[in-house]
């Protein structure tokens, strides 16, 4: 069988998938560069929110889940991916991930699975019908976070009200910043654009405010609706937190995301406490498994529409693949 990277076609069908990925706010922060052998990853610091994520720990997710991508196309040909991360820290601190491949077994049935999903994974942000998840779905969503070296806890009762008063506060914190709501205004697309979220992905706001949805209108949208009364949270967590645990929860969360869409389960995100500052949220992603990484609201909803993806040939090096 022909390596993945050994023809245009392979690699771009490897990059087509790694673009399909998650990112916040839709920002799509990932150059790619093709040279013989190998795909880089590297990430694109001009498309970091410099407000909502000054350290950078959400742009390396999505360059994690862009990679979980790639490595679940690579598979599909019948190879291994062989990823090197952060190859050269201090020289190329952008450098992220250099992907090679290796001779491997046919594609497990999951893994074509989860491939399968990668076009129809969503993010929901509309109100989910408050049916419970079934445990064996539960099952299936940590086992695959752990598969990915984090940990995906599903939280109860206290718990989950305490969550949701920080996620509460937390957007109201950052609502409150003119930067934030430039950052957030910048990012919202109107019109024919290919990154950002559209104004209509952003749903209807909560009619009593109970659920502490990004809103992109700030406040000013007028259209409303019921939410679920006991909402499904479940926190990832990594060892750590750095760089090379951004990455690692990336891959986790969209192997956690695919798995989901499988199961016909729908999700959506909230990152805002994970957005401020530790000076004005201390001690807030420490748990008993490790850091915070995200929040994820899980449960059944609506069917809704993809967000636009830039075109292929509008990543650098990508041009040669444009066929």
């Amino acid at each position: 069988m022909t390596k993945p990277f050994a023809t245009r076609s392979g690699v771009r069908r490897v990059i087509e998938a790694a673009i399909a990925a998650p990112s916040m706010h839709n920002t799509q922060p990932w150059p790619f560069y093709h040279l013989r052998d190998s795909v880089s990853v590297y990430a694109d610091l001009r498309r970091r929110l410099k407000v909502a994520d000054p350290l950078g720990r959400s742009l390396g997710m999505s360059c994690g889940a862009a990679l979980f991508n790639m490595r679940l196309a690579i598979r599909m040909t019948g190879y291994e991916a062989r990823v090197l991360t952060l190859p050269a820290p201090r020289s190329a601190p952008d450098l992220l991930a250099v992907v090679r491949t290796a001779q491997g077994e046919s594609p497990s049935p999951e893994e074509r699975r989860l491939h399968a999903a990668i076009p129809h994974r969503r993010t929901n942000r509309f109100p989910f019908d408050g049916h419970a998840l079934p445990a064996e779905v539960v099952g299936d969503l940590a086992a695959a976070a752990g598969r990915e070296g984090a940990t995906l806890t599903m939280l109860r009762g206290q718990a989950t009200r305490r969550v949701l008063s920080l996620v509460a506060y937390a957007d109201r914190t950052l609502s409150g910043d003119e930067a934030y709501r430039a950052e957030l205004a910048h990012w919202t697309a109107d019109g024919l654009r290919d990154d950002g979220v559209p104004r209509d992905a952003f749903g209807p706001r909560p009619w009593d405010g109970g659920l502490p949805m990004r809103d992109s209108r700030l406040g000013t949208g007028t259209q409303v609706a019921v939410f679920e009364d006991d909402p499904q949270i479940a926190a990832l967590l990594t060892g750590g937190d750095g760089p090379h645990d951004w990455l690692v929860a990336g891959q986790a969360l969209q192997r956690v995301l695919l798995t989901a869409t499988a199961h016909g389960v729908s999700a959506s995100m909230f990152s805002q406490p994970l957005d401020l500052e530790d000076d004005r949220f201390g001690g807030r992603r420490d748990g008993a498994h490790g850091q915070v990484q995200m929040l994820l609201r899980l449960g059944y909803g609506p069917p809704v529409p993809a967000v636009s993806r830039r075109p292929l040939y509008e990543v650098p090096n990508a041009r040669q693949w444009r066929c």
